[in-house]
């Protein structure tokens, strides 16, 4: 069975997530305990809350970060099995490159809390705006093109999903326009403009955190976000994740090329069901589990 693992991104986070798989396998406990120790005051935060603490940027991604790689070590444990690819959306793609062995859990944890902080930092607050567009992507792109100020599609989540990202005055004039030919937009609450140009300067302050990290070779191959191809290269990591900060998140592409290159299971490593419902938006027919419990791990079938 040729597996595909996937990690998901902001918005999965649940105050309690991955307490009964620390409970049930010790794998996932010292994934936890390497997180307190990484970041301390992370653990209770994810297990206690409160909500609104846990949902601010710099502390829902290493948390998402501790989930997800604790759900899949756990299945590994349980399993004996490796997938024979991973991708993750936005921030995910840490927790990929953890699973393959790429990255050191620690130094993703120090690096999705200095991602998130800089990612607040890097717009004020108001000044930016994020929108989902439901319609074709095609049509997505050329308004962002020809609306003016700093707009662009962030995340082609879905066939007929996209989501754009920029100036809130752009963001609102696009919307406008999509609107008038058809298409539904729904603005979305979120802390800053995410995956667009605005976040030019998290990019540039985070480069020298990630130039200074160990990659190390990779297990299995990790799809980048903004090439949605597949990747076993330590040395392109800087500049793929210092890229991925302002670049889009081309998921619809990867999903493709991950069923093209083998994948016969799609599996959502963490809490929630976000990426298993676009891969069946995306692939209908695909087959897709979740494993983010301690029922799910021992429930799994080969």
């Amino acid at each position: 069975m040729r597996v595909a693992a996937l990690f998901p991104g902001q918005g999965s986070h649940a105050v309690g997530m991955g307490a009964d798989l620390t409970a049930a396998f010790p794998e996932a406990e010292a994934v936890y305990a390497e997180a307190e120790a990484t970041l301390p005051g992370l653990r209770a935060l994810v297990e206690e809350g409160p909500l609104e603490a846990l949902t601010l940027t710099a502390n829902q991604q290493p948390a998402l970060v501790a989930a997800s790689v604790a759900a899949y070590r756990a299945w590994q444990a349980q399993t004996g099995l490796t997938p024979a690819f991973a991708a993750g959306h936005s921030l995910g793609e840490y927790s990929a490159l953890v699973a393959a062995g790429a990255l050191d859990l620690a130094d993703a944890l120090r690096l999705t809390r200095r991602r998130g902080e800089l990612m607040q930092e890097a717009v004020p607050v108001g000044v930016g705006a994020m929108s989902a567009v439901m319609g074709d992507p095609d049509v997505v792109r050329e308004v962002c093109g020809a609306v003016g100020g700093i707009v662009q599609p962030a995340n082609f989540n879905a066939p007929t999903q996209t989501v754009i990202s920029g100036e809130k005055a752009a963001v609102d004039a696009a919307a406008a326009e999509l609107k008038g030919r058809g298409l539904k937009v729904i603005p979305l609450k979120v802390s800053a403009p995410f995956h667009c140009a605005l976040m030019q300067p998290a990019q540039d302050a985070l480069m020298p955190d990630l130039q200074a990290t160990s990659f190390a070779p990779f297990a299995f191959p990790v799809y980048a976000n903004v090439t949605a191809e597949a990747n076993s290269d330590p040395g392109t990591l800087p500049d793929l994740l210092a890229r991925q900060i302002t670049g889009s998140v081309r998921w619809v592409e990867t999903i493709r090329a991950l069923a093209d290159a083998g994948a016969e299971v799609f599996i959502e490593f963490g809490p929630g069901t976000v990426l298993t419902g676009l891969v069946k938006r995306i692939l209908p027919e695909a087959r897709t589990l979740n494993v983010g419990t301690a029922e799910q791990v021992r429930a799994f079938e080969r």
